[in-house]
């Protein structure tokens, strides 16, 4: 059985426009999934990358211009500038994990929920009532938000450094067992194409 390890951070706005296009992926092949939330802007220093505010403008215009060209080809709801950013990523991301461990609910809502609710509803998913709504939405106890802190937060750490060390640089980022590696929410298509063992 296939199976593919999705690094994404819960504030990648390319992440939010992959919508859930990887998970249905995945089930038309059989695969499985595991979620790793990190901090992508923490590892755009350790791999050569660029935090988009410290990019040249005519690379900001440009990113800027693509992801509302993005959003509207895939019918996406999207906010260019939202009110409540940028945010604190990790206390989702712990969230996340937390739900990951538990069971019972759905990771791929629960992924697009959190994303969702920065890019498309501007809200701060760095508070607490925001990633229980979040949480119960997706099928999980909203306690979980208060409950995993710790673990998750040594999962997301280990996550930056499993990112680091194979290959991942940037959000959304899919690795198959096999090692392949696919970066952005435009390569998903070619996702689909590897584990139907055409490419």
């Amino acid at each position: 059985m296939a199976h593919i390890d999705y690094f994404f951070s819960t504030l990648s706005p390319y992440a939010y426009l992959a919508g859930r296009r990887m998970e249905a992926v995945a089930t038309k092949h059989g695969a499985t999934i595991t979620y790793k939330p990190f901090d992508v802007m923490a590892l755009f220093a350790r791999t050569g990358g660029t935090p988009p505010k410290d990019r040249h403008p005519s690379r900001q215009e440009l990113r800027a211009q693509e992801l509302i060209r993005q959003s509207k080809k895939l019918g996406m709801p999207f906010t260019l500038k939202p009110a409540s950013w940028p945010t604190n990523g990790a206390p989702s991301s712990y969230a996340f994990i937390a739900a990951q461990n538990a069971g019972g609910g759905d990771l791929g809502a629960l992924a697009q929920g959190f994303l969702r609710a920065v890019w498309a509803e501007e809200k701060d998913i760095a508070q607490d009532d925001v990633i229980r709504a979040v949480l119960e939405a997706a099928g999980f106890d909203p306690g979980l938000a208060e409950s995993g802190l710790l673990n998750g937060a040594e999962t997301y750490a280990a996550n930056l450094e499993e990112a680091a060390s194979r290959g991942v640089f940037g959000a959304p980022f899919y690795v198959t067992d096999t090692d392949e590696r696919f970066w952005g929410q435009d390569r998903i298509d070619d996702l689909d194409l590897h584990l139907a063992g055409k490419i």
